[in-house]
């Protein structure tokens, strides 16, 4: 993430850009406190539901404004990188200066909130399908570049949660910038190709020449969905790289719109697929959006099966299949219940959906070591009290 207030953190920029984006009522409170006194205080932060936690781009710009304005803040992580963190308890407290954080307020929550809870999303689906890589295509749903890096932490931070618990989790992204919360030596953005590219080439196959001819080190994915020939156009990307397909080095990405079915799919044969493969599925489901990830329109589970299905019979058990189109927490659980054979899901749907849930709250509880909070927020006060008694 860039410096805050410009390259180099210059202390006015940040200082006027602080000023800028905070809510009025923080900078009036400042400048309050700076005339009759300041005092050491303490915040709590916390959400309104349970998250995982991934508060480090607000705690490295605390650290950043801090340095600019040469003071220091105590920031005490009551839930580590990536720890579930329950609703309403307390995440981070934050003591220092009143007159140097409280026009901060308003930044730092923007910086934990979305991320924690996206956070939450990623390791859901990791655990969902915890034999399943999973690729963060988030970007192209972002609203800038501060979102982009926000969400692709998240998944990061979400994905090794999931990985502590035995799921493959997050294996790596869709662009360089962001490829860096990762991991690995030299973290790069992954990807094959586009609906674009396979339109310019003028078919499926074509694209995979193209692409494999200006890359041919590259492992290669081929989008199978462009013409609505998926296994026709999947079956003869595999004749045409039959080396790779045995190596296991060709994959192929099914994106079908969600207005049609899969190639050779309607909803009697859909039925008919899972019934070879997965027949409780069908019988568990609970609701109209169930039904659909498992037998409807688009990228569902009857039609990964049926893909499967096909290149099995046409001597390609080694190529794999990379789902994508919709995958958030409910669509990964329906395909685990429906053992959908799916090797790499990628996806972006790990962005909060109900964003109100992504508020994060602070509180004041202490000031000059007197413990104090508004009514109705005791509660911080027992969970701090809890806290130092237990010497955390």
């Amino acid at each position: 993430m860039s410096a805050p207030g410009g390259e180099g953190g210059d202390a006015a920029a940040l200082a006027a850009d602080i000023a800028a984006r905070t809510d009025a009522y923080f900078n009036r409170t400042r400048a309050i406190v700076q005339r009759y006194g300041d005092k050491q205080v303490t915040y709590a932060v916390f959400l309104r539901r349970p998250v995982i936690s991934a508060p480090r781009l607000m705690l490295d710009w605390l650290a950043a404004v801090a340095a600019a304005r040469a003071t220091s803040f105590d920031c005490d992580l009551m839930y580590p990188e990536g720890s579930w963190v329950g609703a309403g308890e307390p995440l981070v407290t934050i003591t220092g200066s009143l007159a140097m954080l409280s026009d901060l307020e308003t930044l730092a929550l923007q910086k934990v909130g979305p991320a924690c809870v996206a956070a939450h999303n990623a390791y859901q689906m990791c655990l969902a399908l915890p034999a399943v890589a999973f690729l963060a295509m988030d970007a192209r749903h972002c609203a800038g570049a501060e979102m982009q890096d926000m969400m692709a932490y998240a998944a990061a931070v979400g994905g090794t949660a999931a990985q502590a618990e035995g799921a493959r989790g997050f294996v790596g992204n869709a662009n360089d910038g962001t490829a860096h919360w990762f991991g690995g030596e030299a973290p790069r953005g992954r990807g094959t190709m586009p609906h674009s590219l396979i339109g310019y080439a003028g078919s499926t196959v074509r694209a995979a020449e193209m692409f494999h001819a200006t890359f041919p080190d590259e492992a290669l994915t081929v989008l199978v969905d462009y013409f609505g020939r998926e296994i026709t156009d999947g079956i003869a990307s595999c004749r045409r790289f039959a080396a790779l397909a045995a190596q296991g080095r060709l994959s192929l990405r099914l994106d079908t719109h969600g207005g049609r079915f899969l190639e050779g799919l309607d909803p009697a044969e859909s039925y008919a697929v899972l019934e070879r493969h997965a027949p409780g599925a069908i019988r568990r489901y609970r609701s109209e959006t169930e039904l659909r990830f498992l037998v409807g329109t688009g990228v569902s589970a009857a039609a990964i099966w049926r893909m499967r299905e096909a290149l099995d019979a046409a001597g390609f058990p080694a190529v794999k299949i990379v789902a994508s189109s919709g995958f958030g927490v409910d669509k990964c659980r329906v395909m685990a219940d429906a053992k959908a054979p799916i090797d790499v899901v990628g996806t972006g749907s790990f962005i909060p959906d109900a964003w109100h849930e992504t508020y994060a709250t602070a509180d004041i509880i202490d000031y000059d070591g007197v413990p104090m909070v508004k009514l109705g927020r005791e509660f911080l006060l027992r969970r701090n009290g809890a806290r130092r008694k237990a010497g955390g």
